[in-house]
């Protein structure tokens, strides 16, 4: 049985507020600074008293200009707009901290869906939990993944998600800052609150994170999961790992609002989306017109006439509420900026994604996952009388060809033989095909659409 973690503390931040502004999110795949200043291996928070003024929510923080820094984004509150802090970012690991994570992070199955690579892979690693705590983390993480694959549409899609934990053993229970700002911890990956002086800003160490994330197979998202009932977290959105994955997700474990954080987190690492928030002294914005699906420069007539980004849903009701089309303020910026909505989970948390977002995130599903996969190999050719076998979910239709010609039985059929299909026993070579096809209405652009069909092939022998 765990140690008795410590309870939720006010959720007023108290943070400090200094000068800078975020930047406006650059592409993903943009290189920059590949971690950011969490709490050492000890787990101590920062040694300077904090400053309980209030928080701008601009990208304050403590990185010296000219140094190597780290932008994160956190929340001060279960149904709190986004705020940003930059960070200075820490060094390398050193020889003796990668051994000893090299002798840790055993990876534990929780859901298998399909086949690794096949599946969008999502790693959870512990932080804060002893090595008699571990069964306690894994029951952490199947609670967690609940709560976040109950959101739509990560709800329908629930057959598209490997679930893996990444076990790391920390000399002490819980994590720094918890309850308040003198606790101090010893973690694997030093997880703290009060990050730099910023009370729900939950910081990690992003080096440790990625030597353990790299023990998973195929890490797509990856989140770590704090021992704590603390609200908080954070999102490192700038990141593009080595091991594949984009960004880190940091959430309590033990506080339901924290399953939130990670939904917002994930519409930026899997939808590409942009933060439809802004802060009011930012004024108008003058850039170029930005690469995220879900803000632009253009009015809602501009979108329709030019045929741009999500002008196929205008006019249509969205799950957050109203109806779709171009609402000043977003990107950070309140004016110069459109967003589709008044008040989507990209803007407030606790709100559903809109339209145009639940279509970026259908897609960046499909990024990850195949529309179908088979259990029967595709590179050796198999018997007119073997069964070939594929995996789908109930709402892929399935569609099997002979030779390139579409056949009119087994529509639907995930398991069939080419003798089932009509191939010949004439001595000849044949292939046989499926395509699969999810036809959800909730991606209308054909861009898109394309990610949302998978075709495999079989050679047949008589």
């Amino acid at each position: 049985m765990r140690s008795a973690k410590t309870g939720r503390s006010a959720r007023a931040d108290g943070a400090a507020a200094r000068a800078g502004r975020p930047r406006p999110r650059t592409a993903v795949a943009t290189t920059v600074a590949v971690a950011a200043l969490a709490a050492s291996i000890t787990g101590a928070t920062a040694s300077a008293a904090p400053d309980h003024g209030a928080d701008s929510g601009k990208a304050a923080g403590t990185a010296r200009s000219g140094e190597p820094s780290q932008r994160v984004e956190y929340f001060t509150g279960p149904d709190s707009h986004p705020r940003h802090h930059t960070l200075p970012a820490p060094g390398p690991l050193n020889s003796r901290q990668r051994t000893a994570i090299a002798r840790d992070g055993k990876v534990v199955p929780v859901v298998q869906s399909g086949p690794v690579g096949a599946k969008t892979d999502v790693v959870f690693i512990g932080d804060g939990y002893t090595k008699s705590q571990q069964k306690d983390f894994v029951a952490d993480v199947r609670k967690k993944w609940k709560e976040v694959s109950a959101v739509a549409p990560y709800s329908t899609y629930k057959n598209q998600f490997n679930v893996w934990a990444v076990e790391a053993h920390s000399p002490q229970s819980g994590v720094g800052g918890d309850p308040d700002y003198g606790t101090s911890k010893r973690t694997a990956l030093g997880s703290s609150f009060w990050c730099d002086n910023v009370e729900r800003l939950l910081c990690v160490n992003p080096e440790k994170v990625e030597a353990y994330a790299s023990k998973a197979a195929d890490a797509d998202l990856v989140i770590v999961l704090a021992n704590s009932t603390k609200y908080g977290g954070a999102g490192y959105n700038d990141i593009t790992s080595p091991s594949g994955y984009d960004g880190i997700a940091t959430a309590s474990s033990d506080n339901p609002d924290s399953s939130q954080i990670i939904v917002h987190e994930t519409g930026h690492s899997l939808g590409k989306l942009a933060d439809e928030y802004w802060y009011d002294d930012y004024g108008t914005y003058g850039g170029a017109e930005p690469w995220e699906s879900n803000i632009s420069k253009l009015t809602k007539a501009k979108l329709t006439e030019q045929k741009k980004k999500w002008y196929r849903w205008i006019g249509r009701t969205s799950p957050d509420g109203g109806t779709v089309g171009a609402y000043r303020g977003g990107g950070y910026y309140p004016r110069g900026i459109y967003r589709p909505t008044e008040n989507s989970i990209m803007r407030t948390l606790g709100n559903e994604f809109n339209l145009p977002g639940r279509e970026a995130m259908i897609a960046g599903f499909h990024r990850h996952a195949s529309v179908i996969s088979s259990t029967t190999p595709t590179d050796k050719r198999v018997r007119r009388t073997q069964r070939v076998t594929v995996q789908a979910d109930k709402r892929i239709q399935l569609r099997w060809y002979v030779d390139g010609r579409a056949t009119g039985t087994y529509k639907d059929k995930a398991s069939v033989t080419p003798r089932d299909l009509g191939v010949p026993a004439d001595g000849r070579a044949h292939t046989v095909s499926v395509r699969g096809t999810d036809t959800t209405k909730a991606v209308i652009d054909p861009a898109l659409r394309k990610l949302l069909t998978k075709k495999l092939t079989w050679r047949v022998t008589s």
